[in-house]
């Protein structure tokens, strides 16, 4: 594996592309997870989905959300990557229970409803949650927690920027 792999998780809107653009400003290695690594697959399996799934996918945004995976086979090379200090991978997938062992912390972005709600309502309609529909999903997922990591460390996103990312970083045991 490499030095240290971290993964940042939590749901839509609490903060993950804010984390990873801090983190990377202060020179630190991230794989932007809903850019770079996401695709269309089975949850369980990780096995990539046929083009019916994936045009179907695109139609219903709760199928895509449930069928956003990250290629296992990829994630364990990016963290097999010995050439960085650390590597922070920031999104969310549905399989992550096929490799999240591998990470040497898992952190959990978390917002309190209200916060979740006012970022969502700011955000694109071509961003995901951007829309009242996939709001509305969002806000039920974060009321579940259903797709959160439960043995992540909760960290409070409701913070400054800054703060956030300092509070990971200490975590990480001073500097990641």
């Amino acid at each position: 594996m490499g030095t240290s792999n971290y993964l940042i998780e939590g749901v839509s809107g609490t903060g993950k592309t804010s984390v990873a653009i801090e983190l990377q400003k202060r020179g630190f290695h991230v794989i932007h997870g809903d850019r770079e690594l996401a695709c269309k697959g089975d949850p369980q399996t990780g096995e990539p989905l046929d083009q019916a799934s994936i045009i179907k996918g695109r139609a219903d945004f709760t199928f895509g959300h449930r069928h956003h995976v990250w290629p296992v086979e990829k994630v364990r090379a990016l963290m097999a990557d010995k050439s960085h200090q650390a590597t922070f991978f920031c999104g969310g997938s549905r399989n992550s229970h096929q490799f999240i062992h591998l990470f040497d912390a898992v952190f959990v972005l978390e917002v309190d409803r209200q916060t979740l709600r006012k970022r969502l309502e700011n955000r694109p309609d071509d961003e995901f949650g951007g829309r009242p529909e996939e709001r509305d999903f969002v806000l039920r997922l974060h009321e579940s927690g259903e797709d959160i990591p439960r043995q992540g460390m909760v960290i409070d996103a409701t913070r400054p920027l800054a703060e956030v990312v300092d509070d990971i970083l200490a975590r990480c045991g001073g500097g990641g």
